[in-house]
């Protein structure tokens, strides 16, 4: 294995040299891109194919279909049928850059050293709504045994009524038979 190693490694010297070829490595490659270059130069149909090369870029494009298939003037309809979105959406940025000194204003710039001052009233105010719901639970509950008082007070006065008037009723058959 070692023996190999050594093979190999010898054979990289010879072929690179001893830094290992990084210089070599780049001016064989400029060596072989002018070959080419010379032999593309020599034969008509890689001429043309170079020729061709930058019409395939135009038609590899996306945006060459669009080019194709919608004529300006089509291009102008579409505009024409936005107009007034375009419009609307101008009349809006406009009203952004007006209030613009607004956004830039020190208390907006302010707003970030009052996070811990608007954490601690969040608290406070979760706090609260508990509190007011418990006063409304109670509350509630007050009225409901306020409601059923006042039906059983209302069930006796109409039973205190039924025998008063019952006790009248027989007071007036007593003083109509005597």
């Amino acid at each position: 294995m070692e023996e190999m190693q050594s093979r190999v490694q010898e054979l990289e010297r010879r072929l690179w040299g001893e830094n290992r070829g990084e210089i070599r490595v780049a001016d064989g490659l400029i060596k072989v891109q002018v070959a080419l270059g010379n032999i593309a130069g020599k034969r008509e149909r890689v001429k043309t194919l170079y020729k061709k090369i930058e019409d395939l870029v135009k038609y590899l494009d996306p945006q060459y279909i669009d080019r194709i298939a919608v004529p300006d003037a089509m291009k102008l309809e579409f505009i024409l049928a936005e107009e007034q979105y375009i419009l609307s959406q101008a009349a809006l940025l406009e009203q952004l850059h007006n209030l613009q000194p607004y956004l830039d204003s020190e208390h907006i710039k302010a707003v970030p050293g009052h996070a811990s001052k608007l954490q601690t009233m969040s608290q406070i105010h979760i706090k609260e709504q508990d509190q007011c719901e418990e006063v409304t639970g109670e509350t509630k509950k007050l009225l409901e045994e306020y409601n059923n008082m006042t039906v059983l007070l209302s069930k006796q006065f109409v039973q205190w009524d039924e025998t008063l008037s019952q006790l009248e009723a027989a007071k007036q058959v007593k003083l109509i038979s005597e």
